[in-house]
């Protein structure tokens, strides 16, 4: 693995850790569920350099300018590095930037606003999720009931769901509905939450 190339790529080092993990297994599947990214995945879907990466960063951007799923750092510093077969997405939270081995790590919730956070590297993260030390609210409850090995996938045969692309909107247009139904907002900067979700919804019914 051509580590220079991906980190060259990303414009970030990544930790020590998640380098030996990834050198250590193939690209497969934890406990039958978790699937870590790895730069040598054959699927764009679970490549740490492909597009999934660019698709969930942009949603969870997305989610954070509108405050509808805000995540708790902003998601400039949230690296995608691995997914579950129920649609969680779990990050790296690059900050420091210049110290990726105090780095830690969060986990969403595939559709709802939970965020949980994890004071730990990738390894750590895995080791006590799978050791039961650790609960992530977001995974089923009979995780370790079932056979909780390592797969190793057949690289390109899995794609775990993706997030939805959401088109930009102008917020001129927001600002006109809202001022026409009725709704007090700032000339400029950030449109209240509320009549965002005002706005959609009435988007919606159209």
């Amino acid at each position: 693995m051509n580590w220079a190339s991906v980190e060259s790529d990303l414009q970030l080092r990544l930790p020590e850790d998640y380098k030996q993990l990834t050198a250590a297994y193939d690209p497969g599947c934890f406990a039958n569920f978790l699937w870590v990214y790895d730069p040598r995945h054959t699927s764009v879907h679970v490549n740490l350099l492909g597009p999934a990466r660019d698709r969930t960063r942009a949603q969870i951007q997305d989610d954070y300018a509108r405050e509808s799923c805000p995540a708790p750092v902003d998601p400039q510093f949230l690296l995608p590095c691995g997914g579950t077969d129920n649609g969680e997405d779990f990050f790296l939270i690059t900050d420091p930037e210049d110290d990726p081995d105090a780095w830690t790590i969060i986990v969403n919730q595939a559709r709802g606003p939970g965020r949980y956070t994890f004071d730990g590297n990738l390894t750590r993260f895995l080791v006590a999720v799978f050791s039961g030390s650790t609960t992530v609210p977001q995974f089923p409850e009979g995780l370790l009931q079932g056979d909780i090995s390592f797969k190793p996938s057949d690289l390109d045969q899995w794609s775990p769901p993706l997030p939805p692309v959401t088109p930009p909107v102008s917020t001129d247009e927001i600002r006109i509905w809202a001022r026409a139904n009725g709704y007090e907002v700032p000339v400029r900067g950030r449109i209240p939450a509320d009549v965002r979700q005002a706005w959609e919804q009435a988007d919606e019914s159209h």
